[in-house]
């Protein structure tokens, strides 16, 4: 393994303790720890009038949130071209047709004024996913929906801890989920959650998880379960574990110092590759958000030397993402003007970034990174 890796989870004796208790407990599906983990998520979100389930992971809580939307085979969902391809796996497995739109140069999130173009009569849903260390412009995105009638899913699998305009995210958007995959800045090893509007909507997503068995979710959550049931519905084994809750508890407890260590960071970051010509940063202050990556924009030309150049000095990097039309199972869905995604594909970069991690590490990638341009100037 490299020195200074992309990703590091903070793992300490809380969530191994937590861990153990949840083995010897001897109920290793989902349970009371279950129960626990979505009211935790409830407290970080302050939503009254919304509805957590936590299931298995992030993917899994993408997949049941475009069937809460009623996302059909024939229908069309808007995403961005340059996202993760759950998003895109997710749509193709309701079998609806993905069409991509282009992102924002300044904030990489949808470029929502382009979306315009791309509705069509068969236009379901959007997808709209916080990238890293930007929220999306929710107000705008939620008029764009209620103009054209569109469900919008809020993928907010970064963004767990962050807030826009004050409001906690997953308290405000019509569909929300988020991932809590080992990489994210609360990981449960695997895990996700789905946040809904009504009772009614949560209890479809409890079926959903859970082979569309209509078992109460309050039974399993006494770490017992009912031995007769009904099922109405197909449905999914995306049910969260009690062990993968238990961790989840644990890190959640250490939010605050989670998020604040990893915005200080990534303002750190910012300063020291601000006097760096060929080095583009984000476009975020960090006030108000967890960061889970802290990316760089470079020159196409310079990206794979930089990577080389760092991996020699024992700093690892990774790329988030390749964009969606790239690949070969989605190179022929409809799309629109993708030019701001496809040069965003060639100049990104992600450096490594940790809960707690320690300034003088941000201090040796930057420095490092001003080596590699300033060698190549010589």
């Amino acid at each position: 393994m490299n020195d200074i890796p992309v990703f590091k989870p903070l793992i300490g004796p809380d969530e191994i303790g937590a861990a153990t208790q949840s083995l010897e407990m001897g109920w290793l599906g989902m349970g009371s720890y279950v129960a626990e983990f979505e009211e935790k998520i409830g407290e970080v979100i302050n939503a009254p009038d919304r509805f957590v389930s936590a299931v298995s992971t992030g993917t899994a809580a993408l997949h049941v949130a475009l069937l809460v939307a009623g996302v059909k085979p024939g229908d069309e969902v808007i995403v961005s071209a340059f996202n993760c391809s759950a998003d895109y796996q997710a749509i193709s497995w309701v079998g609806a047709d993905i069409v991509f739109c282009d992102c924002d140069d300044d904030t990489l999130e949808m470029d929502i004024d382009k979306a315009e173009a791309l509705v069509s009569d068969k236009t379901k849903a959007i997808i709209i996913m916080d990238y890293d260390c930007i929220i999306s412009d929710y107000d705008k995105v939620e008029a764009f929906a209620n103009k054209h009638n569109l469900r919008v899913i809020h993928d907010a699998c970064h963004s767990f801890g962050s807030f826009y305009k004050g409001k906690p995210v997953g308290s405000y958007s019509d569909i929300c989920v988020f991932s809590f995959d080992p990489v994210k800045t609360i990981t449960c090893l695997d895990g996700g959650a789905v946040v809904v509007r009504t009772e009614e909507e949560q209890k479809y997503v409890r079926e959903l998880r859970l082979l569309g068995m209509q078992q109460p979710s309050e039974v399993m959550y006494q770490n017992k379960r009912a031995w007769t049931f009904d099922v109405e519905r197909v449905g999914y084994r995306y049910h969260m574990l009690n062990l993968h809750a238990a961790i989840g508890v644990q890190q959640i407890a250490k939010l605050d110092q989670i998020r604040a260590t990893r915005a200080a960071a990534s303002k750190r970051y910012s300063e020291r590759l601000a006097s760096v010509a060929q080095v583009r940063t984000p476009n975020s202050s960090f006030d108000e958000v967890n960061p889970f990556l802290y990316y760089i924009r470079v020159p196409q030309e310079d990206r794979d030397d930089l990577r080389a150049y760092l991996k020699e000095k024992g700093i690892d990097t990774g790329i988030h993402w390749q964009p969606g039309h790239w690949f070969s199972l989605w190179k022929d869905c409809r799309k629109g003007d993708l030019s701001v995604t496809d040069a965003v594909g060639h100049e990104i970069l992600s450096l490594p970034l940790h809960s707690m991690m320690e300034l003088s590490v941000v201090d040796q990638v930057s420095d490092t990174i001003g080596d590699f341009f300033a060698n190549k100037a010589a």
